[in-house]
């Protein structure tokens, strides 16, 4: 068995319990990685410069308090995280407390066997502060690229996901499918930190059979929840938490959730408006179509004062129920570092706070927490235990 015991990062902090764990959500910000043109001084950032504003974000985040920073996976421009796993890694080199993720990592078109390489080095690298959030990905061309046909995004989806699943799982694996050479004696190198996979999260925008796929492996589901109504977001969460339960996992209030949103803060809202409205109105994703005013009231992008921040997103657990995580998008449409991370300053120091202390109120005992290495190590354990004492109970020792 692989083990934490060595010379690298502790798996957490170990002064205390992790927020997490102790309020039973994480926060955190998600990243797309756009190089986007300031539309307030005209100037592009160059690809070097993105990605090292990328970096300084996710420390920042981790100073502000923060649980889980997570970055998407794009290969073509205008943006520049290509290769999550290696910017996760560096950035596991200068934090110590930080959950990394991604924000997805494609299942489509990524080769399974290494999904589960890269993320075992990076569970060993972070000292197991390593999750995984999973997606087809809708950027047409990419398939190609990577030498698959898009019409096949599902089957993709799910033929792939079964094989990451047995690589981590199995020391020694013999598969075949439809859409994959197969596999003969293949052994994962390394394996898994502690012999526990990462925690899976899969992510969609619209699609209830990626909710369905979630559900029937009893994995984490993220809803992006960025630019559809709550009613949309509503739709699939309450999908995946039926399907959750008809499988036999738990209660459909014990399924893991978690949702994506968007915010701009100032302490005072008309400034945090005015500040915003050019990045809104110029942004490459929504920029050219509904104003910032209509856009605030049908999705979950909240452009204000940290209280109404803190309201909005409080909000979210009238359609999503008792969740998990919650990340926020924050550096896009051409923001400067600079804002950036005063907004994680005020998303540590004002809002956080406040919605830790309020998602807890009225939360029923039996919601889970947000899964952590830890916290997965510690139920195999128990697990392990239960099974040797029932079959010590019924293979009694005789003296």
């Amino acid at each position: 068995m692989a083990s934490s015991e060595t010379t690298g990062p502790e798996p957490y902090d170990t002064t205390g319990a992790q927020p997490s764990e102790a309020s039973g959500m994480q926060f955190g910000i998600f990243t797309v990685g756009d190089v986007t043109t300031d539309p307030t001084t005209g100037r592009t950032p160059t690809e070097a410069e993105r990605i090292q504003a990328t970096v300084a974000i996710a420390r920042k985040a981790e100073e502000a308090g923060l649980d889980v920073f997570a970055t998407g996976e794009h290969h073509n421009p205008p943006f520049v995280p290509s290769s999550p796993t290696t910017l996760l890694a560096y950035i596991a080199a200068q934090t110590r407390r930080i959950v990394l993720s991604t924000s997805t990592t494609l299942i489509t078109t990524n080769d399974p066997v290494k999904i589960a390489e890269d993320f075992s080095v990076l569970q060993h690298l972070s000292g197991g502060r390593t999750d995984i959030m999973l997606g087809r990905g809708n950027t047409g061309p990419v398939y190609p690229w990577f030498g698959q046909d898009i019409r096949d995004a599902l089957p993709l989806t799910v033929e792939h996901y079964g094989l990451l699943r047995r690589l981590w799982r199995e020391e020694v694996v013999d598969w075949e499918g439809k859409l994959r050479s197969a596999l003969q004696g293949f052994t994962l190198a390394p394996r898994p930190l502690d012999d526990v996979p990462p925690f899976v999260w899969h992510a969609s925008i619209r699609t209830p059979e990626v909710a369905e796929l979630a559900a029937y492996y009893g994995d984490g589901f993220f809803a992006n929840h960025i630019f559809w109504p709550a009613s949309h977001t509503r739709q699939l969460v309450s999908l995946y938490r039926r399907r959750f339960a008809h499988y036999g996992h738990g209660t459909p209030q014990q399924a893991i959730v978690g949702l994506g949103g968007q915010v701009f803060m100032r302490p005072n809202s008309q400034d945090a408006v005015d500040e915003f409205r050019p990045y809104f109105d110029n942004a490459p994703v929504y920029g050219h179509g509904p104003s910032l005013e209509e856009f605030t009231e049908l999705t979950p992008l909240t452009v204000g004062s940290p209280a109404q921040v803190i309201e909005k997103t409080l909000g979210f657990r009238e359609y999503a129920g008792d969740y998990q995580r919650q990340l926020f998008l924050m550096d896009h449409a051409g923001l400067p570092v600079k804002t950036v991370l005063e907004q994680l300053d005020l998303l540590g120091e004002e809002v956080v706070p406040v919605l830790r202390k309020e998602f807890a109120v009225g939360r029923p005992a039996d919601v889970p927490a947000a899964p952590t290495h830890r916290s997965l190590l510690r139920d195999r354990e128990r697990a392990e235990a239960e099974r040797s004492t029932g079959d010590s109970d019924q293979n009694p020792e005789t003296p």
